[in-house]
């Protein structure tokens, strides 16, 4: 068992052991959570990323309205546990059948389903600072990732030069005690939008020309790939540059990659990447580019409502972002990455992004 399951497995402990200490005083059992709602997180301006506040709840067994999150949270503690104590890995689909069971002496059942056991999961995650990965719980993923570099995990060391077309799948828990990088040979990560510009990417050996990692979430990246990222950046000390279509959609995934997101507060120090850089598309990029207007696609009503809601983020005051927002607005279009094959398929690899990276052509 490693020194982190260990610690983990203390923290689980405690948890028992200062319900057991209220109950042996003669206490109303009690246990004190974050409280995960949208008035207690803030944009933290010295870490840069999306934090949870300190304001505190407290879940109370003799309260009929905390009863049963109380008895759940009892219940996800103990099989967390167990879970780490054998060395094993389950889903969180696995966790809550696990659980499910007929109450000794009544109808009730534990859990009725999976939407009640997720939010305990989240609570422990968020009161023992801790992620599910952690806690030995996967959650998905759907990333894949290649470059010069090796990686060992478990018993297997992974060569991901030799991948082929499909690339490195992200397993769902990348936390070094599991995932060991080896002979990392480049000079910074390309965070991709979109999987079939990653392929574009990958089948044009991208990152073994210009010393790269490249990496996909395939859209909206799950915490693995985040996190793997996140690894790349503090330790092997990688700039990060984003790819992301030039609409609000890909301009917010960006800003996940970077400062995190509202429902994940309580774990975005071990997740977010706040020196990640965008390095486009943009739709300055149009002119610079000379990309022909007929690609571009025209902004509807709801892409014009999620710019005015980005406009206000902390996070997205700069100058150089409210220009960006204002001349989508100005032009009324966006525009997808695969509109760069107009100017040639190898465009994106060959010209665009190589021209980006030379002079320096960021959004902060």
């Amino acid at each position: 068992m490693s020194k982190k399951d260990k610690e983990v497995i203390q923290k689980l402990k405690e948890v028992g052991i200062d319900i057991t200490k209220q109950i042996e005083k003669g206490n109303d059992p009690s246990y004190e959570l974050p409280v995960r709602t949208l008035n207690n997180v803030f944009f933290d301006k010295k870490t840069k990323t999306i934090r949870l506040g300190d304001r505190k709840s407290t879940r109370q067994f003799l309260n009929i309205a905390h009863t049963r999150k109380f008895m759940q949270t009892m219940l996800v503690t103990s099989e967390i546990r167990k879970i780490i104590e054998q060395e094993a890995t389950i889903s969180i689909r696995d966790l809550y059948y696990a659980l499910k069971h007929t109450i000794e002496g009544t109808e009730e059942n534990s859990f009725e389903d999976q939407s009640e056991s997720d939010p305990i999961i989240e609570d422990l995650e968020c009161s023992l600072n801790l992620l599910r990965e952690e806690l030995h719980l996967a959650a998905s993923s759907k990333g894949v990732i290649t470059g010069k570099l090796k990686i060992k995990d478990g018993k297997d060391t992974i060569d991901l030069t030799k991948m082929g077309s499909g690339g490195w799948g992200v397993p769902s828990n990348v936390e070094p005690e599991k995932i060991e990088i080896k002979d990392l040979d480049a000079e910074y990560v390309l965070f991709i939008e979109k999987d079939a510009v990653w392929k574009r990417f990958n089948e044009d050996q991208y990152w073994k020309k210009h010393k790269c990692i490249i990496i996909t979430g395939r859209g909206q990246p799950s915490r693995a790939e985040r996190r793997f990222v996140q690894r790349l950046n503090k330790e092997h000390k990688l700039p990060v540059f984003a790819l992301m279509d030039a609409d609000p959609w890909g301009m917010y995934i960006y800003s996940v990659i970077k400062q995190g997101s509202i429902s994940l507060s309580y774990s975005e120090e071990k997740l977010a990447t706040p020196a990640t850089k965008y390095i486009g598309l943009t739709v300055s990029d149009v002119e610079t580019f000379k990309i022909p207007k007929e690609v571009t696609i025209k902004l509807n009503k709801l892409d014009v409502k999620r710019l005015n809601e980005m406009k206000k983020y902390e996070w997205f005051k700069k100058k150089e972002w409210q220009d960006e927002f204002d001349l989508m607005k100005e032009k009324a279009i966006k525009l997808e990455l695969e509109a760069l094959s107009k100017k040639g398929i190898r465009f994106i690899t060959e010209k665009y992004l190589p021209q980006k990276i030379k002079s320096n052509d960021f959004l902060p």
